[in-house]
């Protein structure tokens, strides 16, 4: 803060750096994500939307840091969570949310299905995230990076595995698209 920089995000941030951190500067520090901040989340949000879809819980440290990172940067943020594959009635309980974002980041682990479904049934990008839980031969997240980057469902496209925060700024960047500065 003391070059004048009074608004920073810091991911991947483990409990104990946070601490250290928070010795010193006003750290927000959110464990379940392993994220932190640095100043206050813009009270000032888009009227457009990312929404951020989970397959299940397992996924939630991966959408929080999406989440998050979306809010810090500006933009209004709908969490899906828990509507995998598995229970497909879940997800089609949220479609008039789902189908009103701008964008959409869907965050899944096991064989990552998910983004393939709600690729199908949107017109806006879809941003797939592979998480690294799982069980069965998820191979620590590549099973289902393969099958997000097989998607037969077109605007769907794939980020690294466990990637919130690359799938958050990219949404952020398409979210702001024609937003008044």
């Amino acid at each position: 803060q003391s070059n004048g920089q009074g608004h920073i995000l810091i991911t991947r941030l483990a409990p104990d750096v946070a601490t250290e951190i928070q010795e010193q500067h006003q750290l927000t520090y959110i464990n379940a994500a392993h994220i932190g901040y640095i100043g206050d989340l813009p009270s000032q949000k888009t009227e457009s939307a990312i929404a951020v879809i989970t397959g299940g819980t397992s996924d939630y440290k991966v959408a929080e840091e999406c989440a998050i990172t979306a809010e810090f940067y500006g933009n209004t943020v709908h969490r899906i969570y828990d509507v995998g594959v598995a229970g497909i009635h879940r997800l089609l309980q949220h479609l008039d949310t789902i189908m009103s974002a701008k964008v959409i980041v869907v965050i899944a682990g096991m064989e990552g299905a998910l983004a393939s479904v709600v690729g199908g049934l949107v017109d806006v990008p879809v941003i797939a995230v592979p998480t690294s839980v799982g069980y069965g031969t998820a191979f620590g997240g590549v099973t289902a990076l393969l099958s997000m980057l097989n998607s037969c469902a077109s605007g769907v496209t794939v980020v690294n595995i466990d990637n919130g925060f690359g799938a958050a700024y990219t949404a952020n960047m398409i979210n702001h698209i024609g937003e008044n500065k």
